[in-house]
């Protein structure tokens, strides 16, 4: 029986779409099929049945689901046994600025408190340098804005929309659907470093035909917030820099979504395909959830 018949198994049964497993697996979609097809002859039963564009899995291939595990866990614990015994196993993970400073240290102890026996390596970088080293395999998954690359694997994992925020008590949360007349009127700081399309703030007061009132405009996102939360101006911001400050009413979201949405996420980019069947991979789920919900009960069970 070969491994990595049944290592195509579990990434299907994991990404459930053989279309996923091939690309996790860097394969083509007839080769996952073809292992699958040869582990089924070898098991002499059907693993998956198809319904429509569907694949789901048959009761035979769900019960052979420990076994297989069972098989790559054992295989893997051997590979393990051939190294030094005093290497420690180590994950690589990257991450850029705004991810650095407001997710990572929250999500890293976690990590850590669930996987003692891992040595984490963290590098923080730009986005672009982070895609480097992601295609040279010297990071193992780096939270990255949306980088295209043929050889990228990624999904949305955090939110990291743009708000318009202020103060509390200020006369703009008493108001519906504000509009940029009235926003101009207001003492703006301007958070300028190319993490987001600042063209498209711009272009709301062009459109209007009214100069925003810029008071300050700074390269710091901490220097930003801290101008807000004394009360000389309002501004845009990423929610990931405010969102400690929204959860506990420091800072006040203005619903100006009538006039602008930028829409932006942290993706969670990879290329290794075994980081996926990491046991920390469901760890870095749960933190990211965690973090978004405020999940107490989640960081009491760690």
């Amino acid at each position: 029986m070969n491994i990595d018949h049944l290592e195509a198994f579990m990434y299907v049964v994991h990404l459930k779409s053989i279309h996923k497993a091939a690309n996790a697996l860097f394969l083509s979609q007839p080769t996952v099929t073809a292992r699958i097809k040869t582990l089924e002859r070898e098991l002499s039963t059907e693993l998956f049945s198809r319904e429509g564009r569907g694949l789901i899995l048959t009761e035979q291939g769900r019960a052979f689901i420990p076994f297989a595990e069972q098989i790559i866990q054992t295989y893997k614990e051997g590979k393990k046994q051939m190294k030094e015994r005093n290497e420690q196993e180590e994950i690589v993970i990257g991450a850029n600025v705004i991810t650095s400073q407001y997710f990572i240290p929250f999500a890293l102890p976690l990590w850590k408190k669930r996987n003692p026996d891992v040595r984490f390596k963290f590098v923080s970088g730009t986005n672009d340098m982070l895609l480097e080293k992601l295609l040279h395999k010297q990071v193992d998954l780096a939270f990255i804005r949306n980088l295209s690359h043929d050889d990228l694997q990624k999904r949305e994992a955090l939110d990291n929309s743009v708000k318009l925020v202020v103060y509390p008590g200020h006369p703009l949360l008493q108001q519906q659907d504000v509009t940029v007349s009235r926003l101009a009127k207001e003492p703006i700081v301007f958070f300028e470093c190319g993490a987001f399309d600042w063209n498209r703030v711009h272009k709301l007061f062009e459109v209007e035909k009214v100069e925003p009132k810029i008071e300050f405009q700074v390269d710091h996102l901490e220097v930003a917030k801290s101008i807000i939360k004394s009360q000389c101006a309002i501004g845009f911001l990423p929610y990931l820099c405010i969102k400690k400050e929204l959860d506990n009413g420091e800072l006040l979201e203005v619903d100006v979504s009538h006039l602008i949405e930028i829409k932006q996420h942290v993706l969670l980019a990879y290329t290794k395909k075994d980081i996926v069947m990491s046991p920390i991979w469901d760890d870095i789920d749960a933190s990211l959830k965690a973090f978004q919900t405020i999940d107490r009960d989640f960081l009491s069970k760690q």
